[in-house]
């Protein structure tokens, strides 16, 4: 476990994290990040799945029995003393530990009190059970990470559970910390994920009220029916992107892959795409990924090999930037993001 960092532009806000699992640990891990002191308190039994203290960078963790009158005690010691409290259980159970937003509201009337939820506080789902797959399903995002003819699939927990999720929650905690300076009054902050993931997709919404989004994924190049934009298969079954969205961009693509008798003017011709995808699929399939990448990496193709987790931390740009950092054990973990200019 590491100590809080005393740096950063969050330096001085003491933060209470509810410990638990999903988007509230990254939160906090953010907040941490940038100098906040924050405090995780732990049940004993541990968590429901095995994520151990992944999330855990530059927190503290106290262990508290919340059936015991004295550690309870202790709890609300803990939470009286801070500047903000997150949490991410199912709506009512701090209520039910007696440690829910109304019985701070006359004793620290400025406490921002956090709460993310799939569903969120109130409403006809509120009180049931989900996951980020359904939460991202219900918003109608997930119909659009799809391709024809198979079920949509999408990356595990990083479009719910942590874009809708623990980055709301924290735009929505300094949202309110910033009013509580003001006004000298906290306010409970309601992150629910299938809020954050609606929101995330109003480019789509715009785009489709404007008619140049298609539910059709043969009409839409994001959908993985193009030639230009989507993931292709190599010669040693690895796998390279291509996102040559732009006029001239694709037209570099065409030159580098050799495929000069193509009519770059003709990119957004739909029905040609089928057999131009095909072409595209086979020219990629004769080289391996890393051929691939030492032909098409830095140009203006918009190219990018598909990597594994294991393999990020050590590519080249990944390296230079300081992307990763590897903890006392030796494993490899994403540095704290955004960057400031004077430090953090």
């Amino acid at each position: 476990m590491q100590a809080p960092s005393s740096a950063g532009p969050l330096a001085g806000l003491n933060v209470i994290e509810m410990a638990g699992i999903g988007p509230c640990p990254l939160a906090g891990m953010l907040l941490a990040d940038h100098g906040a002191a924050v405090t995780v308190i732990d049940r004993p039994g541990g968590q429901v799945l095995d994520t151990g203290t992944a999330l855990d960078r530059g927190k503290r963790r106290v262990c508290l029995d919340l059936k015991s009158a004295e550690d309870l005690a202790e709890a609300r010691r803990l939470i009286a003393g801070a500047d903000a409290l997150i949490e991410g259980f199912r709506p009512g159970v701090m209520e039910r530990l007696g440690l829910g937003p109304e019985v701070f509201e006359v004793g620290h009337p400025r406490l921002v009190y956090g709460r993310v939820t799939g569903w969120g506080q109130t409403g006809p789902l509120a009180q049931s059970a989900g996951h980020d797959i359904n939460y991202v399903a219900l918003t109608g995002a997930l119909s659009v990470a799809s391709r024809a003819g198979l079920a949509p699939s999408l990356p595990a927990t990083l479009v719910g559970d942590m874009g809708g999720g623990a980055m709301f929650l924290v735009f929505g905690l300094m949202a309110a910390l910033w009013q509580a300076q003001r006004s000298g009054r906290g306010q409970v902050v309601d992150a629910a994920m299938v809020d954050g993931v609606g929101l995330l997709s109003s480019l789509l919404h715009s785009l489709r009220g404007a008619g140049r989004w298609s539910d059709d994924p043969a009409q839409n190049f994001f959908l993985h029916s193009s030639p230009f934009y989507d993931c292709f298969e190599c010669a040693d079954g690895r796998f390279v992107s291509l996102g040559a969205l732009e006029p001239q961009f694709y037209a570099e693509l065409l030159q580098r892959l050799g495929l000069a008798d193509v009519d770059a003017a003709a990119q957004q011709e739909r029905r040609q795409w089928p057999a131009l995808r095909e072409r595209v699929a086979a020219r990629i399939r004769e080289k391996t990924r890393d051929e691939w990448t030492a032909l098409l990496e830095g140009t203006n193709v918009c190219f990018a090999p598909v990597l594994t987790l294991a393999e990020a931390p050590l590519h080249p740009h990944a390296q230079a930037r300081g992307s990763f950092m590897q903890t006392a054990e030796g494993h490899w973990q994403p540095s704290p993001a955004p960057r400031f200019s004077r430090g953090r």
